[in-house]
């Protein structure tokens, strides 16, 4: 069987993007699905390449029981042959997404999507970015993503 591969992109991969790859692990490992699927992140950006998820991402999601693991990286060219799903957290990201698509890949293999179109509880157009916000930011981005993330696993299940 040929697995579903995943990639959850924002701006830096240390907040939004991280966060979101670690919900959508999370939810395969308790249905069961973990086999079936290939899981990463990036980031538009390539600020933080390298080092772990912000800190208070990580504790804000540690407290929900969720394991933020990966390093952050920056969105390449081979991701569009290499991904079935990436999935943009905001609108300036998917744009970026899109025009690296456009300057560098001849592929269509990955669908390129904005991962609030999967939203069924929040009315958030996008998620937002809680890097210069307060902990109660990082909070309600674990909200919007448990939402969205759970919407886009049973949109493909």
């Amino acid at each position: 069987m040929k697995k579903i591969s995943v990639l959850f992109v924002c701006l830096g991969n240390i907040c939004r993007s991280p966060a979101a790859e670690a919900i959508f692990i999370n939810l395969l490992e308790n249905k069961g699905l973990t086999d079936g699927f290939i899981v990463d992140s990036a980031g538009t950006g390539s600020w933080h390449i390298g080092k772990k998820a912000d800190s208070r991402m990580r504790i804000a999601a540690e407290k929900r029981d969720i394991n933020i693991l990966s390093r952050a990286r920056q969105i390449t060219s081979e991701d569009f042959e290499g991904f079935n799903y990436i999935l943009a957290m905001d609108d300036s990201n998917f744009r970026n997404i899109q025009d690296l698509k456009n300057r560098t890949s001849s592929t269509d293999f990955a669908s390129i999507k904005k991962i609030q179109n999967f939203r069924s509880v929040f009315n958030e157009q996008e998620v937002p970015d809680p890097y210069f916000g307060g902990d109660e930011g990082f909070d309600h981005v674990l909200d919007i993503l448990e939402d969205s993330v759970s919407g886009f696993l049973k949109s493909i299940s």
